[in-house]
């Protein structure tokens, strides 16, 4: 795509069980830029997510995405994972009787055979999983745990950003990451999407509040109220949200 463009939407609608949630979504985002969508209750922010990842019970009525120089839309949830989308959910899910290890060995060969490259040897991706371990301050045991069976919720969040370090996505987008995470888990959040930033990545940070974006400093604030994007300005738009709320931000 040109001008470094990795991500253009252009007039998109969507919604989910016939209601229209996306009421025509224009959105540009380069590599190597960090751009933040706030916005209330209902405004769309997660429909937003859903839809870019692909989650098969929201449907595109009209519009386009472009991802890459491929076109989204016609993309399976899995090949927009592989070609380098990662969506951190908004509440993570269990999945009893699956050990981290074991499901993170299954998604990063997976990536790997897509991109046509040969899977890790055992030795190459224990040594990968501690080094992401670490770099989150994830406790090693960990490791051999149900994904998110008996974690807390920061737990759970900390552990998207360790899922996000060992994939190492082109674009990751975090809905509403921060949702119910302290100082310190915020810290940790911030601190892995800032060290996986490069001018050839971008990220979509999704959040309801500002202190994040105390620790991840987006490069553009975008406001989605009602299925529209009504409002696009730099970090300062945050701070305006901060103290004066959603209310005439679009005026």
């Amino acid at each position: 795509m040109e001008n470094g463009i990795l991500l253009q939407i252009k007039d998109l609608h969507a919604g989910i069980e016939g209601r229209e949630i996306l009421k025509g979504v224009n959105l540009t985002i380069r590599r190597g830029e960090i751009h933040a969508v706030m916005g209330p209750n209902g405004a769309g922010k997660s429909t937003l997510s859903a839809v870019l990842a692909g989650k098969p019970e929201y449907r595109v009525t009209s519009g386009s995405i472009e991802f890459a120089g491929h076109n989204l839309l016609e993309m399976t949830p899995e090949e927009r994972s592989w070609a380098g989308i990662f969506l951190s959910f908004q509440y993570p899910v269990e999945i009893p009787g699956v050990s981290i290890t074991n499901f993170m060995k299954t998604a990063v060969n997976a990536r790997r055979k897509a991109a046509g490259e040969p899977e890790l040897s055992a030795g190459a991706f224990l040594k990968l999983l501690k080094e992401k371990m670490a770099f989150v301050q994830m406790k090693p045991e960990f490791a051999k745990r149900e994904v998110n069976v008996g974690f807390s919720g920061g737990e759970k969040k900390r552990n998207e950003i360790f899922q996000m370090a060992m994939i190492d996505p082109l674009f990751g987008i975090l809905d509403e990451t921060d949702s119910g995470l302290d100082v310190d888990a915020l810290k940790i959040v911030a601190e892995g999407v800032n060290a996986l930033k490069s001018p050839e990545k971008a990220f979509m940070i999704i959040t309801h509040y500002q202190k994040l974006l105390e620790y991840i400093v987006p490069d553009v604030v975008h406001v989605l109220k009602d299925g529209l994007i009504v409002k696009t300005g730099g970090r300062d738009l945050a701070d305006r949200i901060w103290q004066n709320g959603f209310e005439g931000i679009d005026e």
